[in-house]
């Protein structure tokens, strides 16, 4: 076996202090906005960002850092289909093939999960509530295209971050004006947001988008490519319509009774 030279040392030891420099190890030079979100110390992450802007690739960049780097750690990646998250961590075992190959020997290795000798494991899981209750002490925690995972399903996997103080990741395009991404990305208190618009993406096309906008039509578009919230198809009443609807300063019709 041979030893090290200063500057393998130096190149192996170079993502530990720069998490950006993962990408760039695996020939990926990050955009701008991608290396601020990997050098971010922020516990709540939201990233609002338009299809193929990338937003997958940096998250798993960030699981794989955390895995190599901060051991023993648990990296959960979670999405509404078990194929999604199986794919994001497809991503997360290219990173380790350019650096963590040399650096940690894997322990344990699967298409749903990634076990390292150093203690840490990045596991891909179903988006369904009853089967994620049984992780705790979780140090990073991945969801993705969140504004399509069920309100019930994010309450219950919030609480695996209390003892480790673990960081979430939530990442998605937009989905309507509901549910909980949509609420933390309008109201919610202590996150970091990130929106990336296709536009602001130098590998997407001025001339493919225009295609796209008259291809798909108005409504996609604006969801897919501009991040919109806009209201679902299916919607009979508009969100905003029906927040002008409501008011405070009307009693009700029937008083609700004692339970008595």
């Amino acid at each position: 076996m041979t030893t090290p030279t200063a500057a393998e040392i130096a190149r192996h030891l170079a993502p530990a202090l720069d998490p950006a420099l993962l990408m760039e190890s695996a020939g990926i030079a990050p955009d701008p906005w991608q290396a601020n979100l990997l050098r971010s110390n922020a516990k709540q992450m939201l990233l609002l960002a338009a299809r193929q802007a990338g937003k997958s690739t940096v998250t798993a960049a960030m699981a794989m850092h955390e895995a190599l780097f901060n051991p023993p750690a648990l990296v959960l990646l979670l999405s509404p289909s078990l194929r999604q998250s199986s794919e994001l961590l497809r991503k997360v075992v290219g990173f380790y093939r350019v650096l963590g190959d040399k650096a940690v020997p894997v322990k344990d290795k699967s298409a749903l999960r990634l076990e390292l000798r150093n203690g840490s494991r990045i596991v891909s899981l179903l988006g369904d509530e009853t089967t994620v209750r049984g992780y705790s002490g979780v140090r990073l925690l991945v969801v993705d295209e969140a504004a399509r995972v069920p309100d019930d399903l994010y309450f219950s996997i919030r609480p695996m971050l209390a003892v480790s103080g673990g960081r979430i990741a939530c990442l998605s395009t937009p989905f309507g004006k509901r549910g909980f991404f949509y609420e933390a990305w309008t109201e919610g208190q202590g996150w970091q947001r990130v929106k990336i618009t296709a536009r602001e993406c130098p590998r997407i096309s001025a001339d493919f988008l225009e295609e796209e906008r008259a291809s798909m039509g108005d409504w996609w578009f604006r969801q897919e490519y501009e991040c919109e919230f806009v209201d679902t198809s299916d919607q009979i009443f508009g969100h905003d319509l029906v927040m002008q609807a409501l008011s405070a300063e009307v009693e009700p019709l029937f008083q609700e009774r004692p339970a008595w």
